[in-house]
């Protein structure tokens, strides 16, 4: 068998014509740039999150800097940040001329809500926590340590497509939420495409400007912007996509509870623990193997591909070596990444796929 990380082309084939439609629909009415398909799937999306507003925006890492933006972070301002994540998380903050201060994850690879007060100096600005894999992190202890110390929270939501917490969507905790529809996405686009989910209609209000030029209407800008727009044919692929999710995030939770009941007794592995308040999202399955490189060719040798999210911990990039971290200030961090594994997981994923996979990890784990 040959067993792809991500399989995109199957979901475009079983709604092909759903699909086909939405972005002829675009085309047909040359709606490519502004327009209702953008709105309609904010609209939507809003609905969907639960939240007061959704500001559609050319990508994950655009959505965060048009929020660091909207509130004005600049140089000599720190924001918190998880030290595992995809660079975006910091890398914006650091765009802003702002300092990222990392702080050590837990066993679940989200931000140690225990090591959180400790970074906080009167330059501390906010907080920006990570849904990372699509496990909600500890949003209820984080928004009490932010109230208490006067910080605003941004939520990444870039894999947490359809994650909760005690019933509620992810995203609309904080002063905001930002969310990724690159392609792999649980809710992907066919291109970059992204979003900030907020309840706050200021803040919704001056990401719209930003993220046209600064503009509130045409050839009137107030503010010094970018263009950083939700384009017609992404908006409308969206569209047709988002009636689906909670279906596909049903599944991945089928999918991981099957990876767990098959291999809960191999035991040089650790599997992701289970959410107990709340929904993964399972944008990604991480286990955790101590020879885990050798696993992985061993998978693929078999015809499983597999990755890794993400090698190094974001503090030791050289990115941001200047600010002079080690790997013992982040021990979880740096065990962890040497020891992470993700496995394939998507709703299309074959029960015949699911059980070759799981043998193969049994055989060589």
């Amino acid at each position: 068998m040959n067993i792809p990380f991500v399989d995109l082309k199957t979901q475009y084939d079983r709604y092909k014509n759903s699909i086909d439609k939405a972005i002829s629909d675009v085309i047909a009415e040359t709606a490519f740039i502004g327009g209702r398909f953008p709105s309609m799937f904010e609209a939507a999306f809003s609905q969907y999150i639960d939240v007061a507003f959704t500001a559609g925006c050319a990508n994950g890492t655009d959505a965060i800097e048009l929020v660091l933006d909207s509130i004005g972070i600049g140089d000599g301002d720190e924001i918190i940040v998880p030290a595992l994540s995809w660079v975006s998380t910091a890398e914006a903050v650091r765009s802003r001329k702002a300092k990222p201060v990392f702080v050590d994850i837990d066993e679940h690879f989200n931000i140690d809500v225990t090591r959180i007060e400790e970074k906080i100096t009167p330059q501390t600005r906010g907080i920006i926590p990570v849904h990372l894999y699509g496990r909600p992190a500890n949003m209820p202890a984080i928004m009490k340590i932010a109230e208490n110390a006067g910080l605003f929270v941004l939520e990444d939501c870039a894999q947490a497509h359809g994650a909760k917490i005690e019933g509620q969507h992810v995203g609309g905790f904080g002063l905001a939420g930002t969310f990724s529809f690159y392609p792999g996405k649980n809710l992907g686009a066919y291109g970059d495409a992204g979003a900030v989910v907020t309840n706050h209609a200021d803040t919704a209000d001056r990401i719209r400007q930003l993220s046209n030029h600064g503009q509130p209407k045409k050839h009137v800008h107030t503010y010094v912007g970018r263009n950083s727009r939700l384009d017609g044919l992404q908006a409308a692929v969206l569209m047709a996509k988002l009636p689906h999710l909670e279906h596909w995030v049903e599944r991945r939770n089928k999918i991981a509870a099957e990876y767990t009941r098959a291999l809960s007794d191999v035991e040089s592995i650790v599997l992701p623990a289970a959410v107990s308040e709340g929904t993964h999202a399972y944008h990604l399955f991480v286990i955790r193997h101590k020879n885990r490189n050798e696993l992985s060719a061993a998978l693929k040798n078999e015809g499983v591909n597999t990755a890794v999210h993400y090698p190094q911990p974001m503090p030791l990039m050289p990115c941001f070596s200047d600010l002079g971290h080690s790997a013992d200030e982040f021990p979880a961090a740096t065990r962890l990444c040497n020891e992470i594994l993700s496995l394939p997981i998507y709703p299309e994923l074959s029960e015949e796929a699911l059980e070759h996979i799981c043998s193969c990890i049994r055989k060589h784990a």
